[in-house]
């Protein structure tokens, strides 16, 4: 089965997503300028862009993992379902490798004989007492 590599994010750049969101601003009309607001506004977008890198990075580690696991699990599904190499190869048959006795034959139809003698033996009849009757529908 072949497998798709998916494309994975490039990583952000330090002040990438501040400068967007400057140049974002800047082209609704809103200028901002040097000072705090500005600082914490780049701090944040710092902040931001470290946590979207290393979400990424868990995703592909994580991605990785479920592959590999995956790729066992797959593994252990053939050995388990896949026909054993016995019956696989072009060797004698169950029957003709193993070829039963008169003896063991002999027992066979005898216990097969016992239980029909075990399955034709008639029912009790139960006494009538313990027999479910029509139940009447004044109490």
């Amino acid at each position: 089965m072949a497998q798709e590599k998916l494309e994975t994010m490039k990583p952000i750049e330090k002040d990438e997503l501040y400068q967007h969101l400057h140049e974002f601003l800047k082209n609704k009309g809103i200028e901002m300028k040097d000072g705090s607001y500005a600082e914490r506004v780049q701090k944040g977008c710092g902040l931001l862009t470290d946590v979207v890198n290393l979400t990424q990075k868990g995703v592909e580690k994580a991605r990785s993992e479920i592959d590999k696991r995956l790729d066992q699990m797959r593994q252990v599904i053939h050995e388990k379902t896949a026909p054993s190499r016995k019956t696989q190869t072009a060797g004698p048959t169950a029957a003709q490798s193993h070829p039963t006795t008169a003896s063991s034959a002999t027992a066979k139809k005898g216990a097969r004989a016992k239980t029909k003698k075990s399955r034709s033996k008639p029912r009790r009849n139960r006494p009538k007492s313990l027999t479910r009757g029509p139940r009447s529908s004044s109490g």
